[in-house]
């Protein structure tokens, strides 16, 4: 920290540190915090409330009885009574009690347990899908040499994305549609059609086409810093091109790999957009969208809540997956 100061400067390294930590705890720690917080209670009449209703009932039945009464002593009596508990229990507080626990994530149906589970494999199935459709594009711009073979085919990578992400959502719908471009094309051509949107394949392929950016540069990142010279020698000893890949570049490429795996599947898992409208309502619900429901239509944010806490939670333990699957480490993940 002293070598960050003086490198910098005091007033320029402290402007930093104070972004840095407006980012960390302000947009960070704090929401994440506060979801946390509201998913470990949840709000209840106090216990006597409904015994008290009861009796309150009771006590205006009786009024209205007594008021029809003649007038005595002994009336009288009894009606000041009467009124006078009417009073103390409409006096009672009825606020709601707020109580502690972890009801809240067992409360999940077991629809919405499937669902998630659902959710969690279907990420999975993107980040593979995506780690075998960007390997060989990452390598493909890292080998590209000097000319212009590598800007060429970065900027076709980086030019859609300079459109909006929910235009490209709708293009793809457009494209996928029962009566899309690719079912029109293949019916003229005397095929049958394909059910893109009725059985979520669609939901696949625009995923893998919308996160393919966040797989492919961390990939083409690693894959610049190897030394070519070990491809080569590894080509020498009589290496075939899956030798090279699984025992020189692969092996060297971890860090990006793991990145590119984790950024994918935690979007994936977390995108409430794409299986949205490419779905249409008929290909099965993701995850994000149930939790959607329960803060918006069910109006239960506590249990909305409990759910987010738990994808974050499932997502946490990928990362800690492929970080012992790959082998690498939270300062390797960071460079």
């Amino acid at each position: 920290m002293r070598k960050f100061f003086q490198r910098l400067g005091f007033v320029p390294a402290t402007i930093a540190c104070m972004l840095a930590a407006f980012w960390v705890l302000g947009l960070i720690v704090l929401p994440q915090a506060t979801m946390i917080e509201r998913s470990l209670w949840w709000e209840e009449q106090p216990a006597d409330l409904q015994d008290a209703a009861q009796r309150l009932d009771q006590a205006w039945i009786r009024q209205a009885e007594l008021s029809l009464e003649d007038p005595s002593p002994e009336r009288d009596t009894e009606l000041a009574a009467v009124e006078a508990e009417i009073q103390r229990l409409e006096t009672l507080d009825t606020t709601p009690v707020r109580v502690w626990g972890l009801n809240n994530y067992v409360r999940m149906s077991g629809l919405h347990l499937r669902i998630f589970l659902w959710t969690l494999a279907a990420s999975l199935a993107v980040t593979l899908i995506a780690f075998l459709v960007c390997y060989p594009v990452a390598w493909a711009v890292a080998t590209a040499g000097p000319g212009l073979r590598g800007p060429i085919l970065l900027m076709g990578l980086i030019v859609p994305y300079a459109v909006n992400e929910l235009l490209r959502i709708f293009a793809w719908l457009i494209l996928l549609d029962r009566e899309g471009l690719v079912n029109t094309l293949l019916q003229a051509l005397g095929l049958p059609g394909i059910p893109f949107v009725e059985t979520g394949s669609g939901v696949f392929i625009t995923m893998v086409y919308t996160y393919v950016l966040f797989m492919v540069f961390p990939m083409l990142n690693s894959m610049e810093t190897l030394d070519r010279a070990q491809v080569e020698a590894a080509r020498d000893l009589g290496a075939s091109i899956l030798q090279i890949h699984r025992r020189v570049v692969i092996p060297h490429s971890r860090p990006g790999i793991a990145i590119g795996c984790i950024m994918v599947f935690m979007l994936a898992a977390g995108s409430y957009a794409v299986p949205w409208i490419m779905s249409r309502g008929v290909g099965g619900d993701w995850f994000t969208q149930l939790v959607y429901r329960q803060f918006y239509e069910a109006d239960q944010w506590n249990v909305g809540a409990a759910y987010a806490v738990t994808l974050l939670i499932a997502c946490l333990a990928f990362v800690l997956l492929v970080m012992k699957v790959m082998r690498v480490s939270l300062r390797e993940i960071a460079r």
